[in-house]
C-alpha cells in the first residue's frame, strides 16, 4: 500500500485545482465580478466604459474618462448548494457512507475592488485596479462520503493592474496593463488508513506564490452612438510553494506509525505545483439607441484546455511527480445588456448572460470544484449624488445545471509508477448563487 498516495500528492493536486475553483462561482475559477457596474449588466458593458472599473474589462476604455476618477465596490455572494450521493467507494470497493450534505459552502463571501484613473492630457491616461480574480472557500466536515478527496478549501488572491491607455484620435484608443497577483491557498482531506487497521487521517497542505502577466485593450469609436471593443488578459505563471502537514494519529502503534512514516514518506515536507491561468478575449459593443435606452454585448472566450495536466513535485526523496488529467475545454460566455436612462439622476440596468462550464463530463468533475454551465439575470442601478459623485447597486441571480460527478483517483494506493488514493466521489450537485453589490465612484 503505497500511502504516500493520500496527502502531499493530493495535497498539491488540491491547489492545483482549487487554485482554479471559486465555490463555483463563475465559470472555471474566476471570482465572476470585479466591477458592480458591469454586474448590473450581466458584464455586457466592455464597451461602456463608464467608470474606473474599465481598467478591467478594457484598460482602452480609460481614454473616455475625463480627470481624475474613483470607483471602489464591494461584492458580497450568498451561495446555495447541496451534494447528494450516489455511492461513493474506496479504492477497494467499499462504501464511504451515505446521504448527503449541505452547508459546505460559506453563508457569504465579500469581495472589494478598488480603480483609480488619472488624465495627465487629451492622449495620455493612467491607472490602477486592485481586485479579487479568484477566491474559494468550501469546508464539508470530516466525514462526508467525499472526504479523501477533499474536505475543506480555502483560496484567496488578490490582483494588482496598473495600466494605460493612449487616444490616438476621436475613433481609435488603445490600453495595456501589467498584472501581478499573488495566491494563497489551504486544502485538507482525509486519508484511508484502513489498511492498516486503522482510522481516518488527516492531511493539509499551506501554499502561496506570485504570478505575472499583462492585458490588452481597443476601442473604436464609429460615431456618437456608436463604439465596439476588444481586450485580451494573458495567462498568469503562478508558482506555489507551501508545507505539508500530516495527522496520522489514529495509528496507535508506535512501530507502525514509524513503518507507515518511513515506507511511504509521511512526514511534514514542501511540496510546489506550477500552474496556468488560461488567457482570455473579449469582444464587444455599445449602442445608444435613443436617449433613454443603450443596447450592449460581450462575447468572451477563455482558454480553460491549459489546464489539460498538472505536475506536481515533491521535496521528499523518493516522491514521484504527480501527473493530473484535467481535461477541460475552451469556454465561451455570452452576455446582453442595457441601460435606461429613467432621469437625470437616475440609471437602471439589466442583463442576461450564458456562461459554459469548462469540465466535460461528470468523470472530470471534482468536489473542489462541482462546476456546470450557469446563467445569469442582472438588475443594476447607478444614482447621482451630485455632480461628482454616484452610487451603483446591483443584484444577479446565477442559475447552475445540477453538476453530476463521478470523480475517480486514476491511481491506486498500491501503484509504484503514479500517486493517488483511487477512491471515487460519486453524486450529484445542485447549486445557485446570489450576488449584491454597492459601488461608490468620484469623479474630480
Amino acid at each position: 500500500m503505497k500511502l504516500k498516495h493520500l496527502s502531499q500528492s493530493v495535497m498539491l493536486m488540491g491547489v492545483a485545482v482549487g487554485a482554479f475553483s471559486s465555490t463555483a462561482l463563475a465559470s472555471g475559477y474566476h471570482f465572476g465580478s470585479q466591477s458592480v457596474s458591469a454586474q448590473g449588466t450581466a458584464f455586457a458593458n466592455g464597451a461602456e466604459a463608464a467608470d474606473a472599473s474599465t481598467i478591467f474589462y478594457n484598460p482602452a476604455g480609460m481614454s473616455r474618462l475625463v480627470g481624475d476618477n474613483f470607483s471602489g465596490g464591494l461584492t458580497v455572494v450568498v451561495p446555495d448548494s447541496s451534494y447528494t450521493d450516489k455511492g461513493s467507494k474506496t479504492n477497494e470497493g467499499a462504501s464511504t457512507g451515505s446521504g448527503g450534505t449541505s452547508g459546505y459552502a460559506p453563508d457569504a463571501v465579500v469581495a472589494p475592488s478598488l480603480y483609480a484613473t488619472h488624465q495627465i492630457n487629451d492622449k495620455w491616461t493612467v491607472g490602477m485596479g486592485i481586485f479579487v480574480p479568484f477566491g474559494a472557500e468550501l469546508n464539508y466536515g470530516e466525514t462526508w462520503t467525499g472526504r479523501y478527496a477533499l474536505e475543506s478549501i480555502k483560496l484567496e488572491t488578490l490582483n494588482f493592474n496598473p495600466s494605460v491607455s493612449y487616444k490616438l484620435d476621436d475613433h481609435h484608443s488603445f490600453g495595456f496593463g501589467v498584472s501581478a497577483q499573488y495566491m494563497k491557498a489551504y486544502l485538507s482531506k482525509a486519508v484511508d488508513l484502513s489498511a492498516v487497521g486503522a482510522g481516518d487521517g488527516h492531511a493539509a497542505l499551506s501554499a502561496d506564490g506570485w504570478g505575472y502577466g499583462f492585458n490588452l485593450g481597443y476601442l473604436y469609436q464609429l460615431d456618437d452612438a456608436t463604439r465596439f471593443g476588444a481586450a485580451y488578459r494573458s495567462n498568469i505563471r503562478q508558482k506555489l510553494d507551501g508545507q505539508a502537514y500530516w495527522d496520522l494519529s489514529s495509528i496507535t502503534n508506535n512501530a507502525l506509525l514509524q513503518y507507515v512514516q518511513n515506507t511511504y514518506h509521511h512526514v511534514n515536507s514542501d511540496g510546489s505545483v506550477t500552474v496556468d491561468t488560461p488567457e482570455s478575449i473579449s469582444v464587444n459593443a455599445f449602442h445608444k439607441l435613443n436617449d433613454k435606452v443603450d443596447l450592449m454585448t460581450d462575447l468572451t472566450w477563455t482558454r480553460h484546455s491549459r489546464m489539460d495536466q498538472i505536475d506536481i513535485k515533491f521535496s521528499q526523496p523518493g516522491e514521484g511527480d504527480l501527473v493530473i488529467k484535467q481535461g477541460w475545454r475552451d469556454t465561451f460566455k455570452l452576455s446582453l445588456g442595457a441601460n435606461y436612462h429613467y432621469s437625470d439622476n437616475l440609471l437602471l440596468r439589466t442583463g442576461v448572460a450564458w456562461d459554459q462550464s469548462p469540465v466535460k463530463n461528470a468523470d472530470e468533475t471534482h468536489p473542489a470544484l462541482p462546476d456546470s454551465d450557469r446563467y445569469w439575470l442582472s438588475f443594476g442601478a447607478n444614482y447621482k449624488l451630485s455632480k461628482q459623485s454616484s452610487i451603483d447597486f446591483a443584484y444577479s441571480y446565477v442559475f447552475f445545471k445540477n453538476a453530476n460527478i463521478n470523480y475517480t483517483d486514476g491511481c491506486s494506493p498500491t501503484s509504484t509508477t503514479c500517486t493517488g488514493n483511487g477512491e471515487t466521489t460519486t453524486g450529484s450537485y445542485k447549486t445557485n448563487l446570489q450576488f449584491l453589490g454597492l459601488q461608490y465612484n468620484y469623479s474630480f
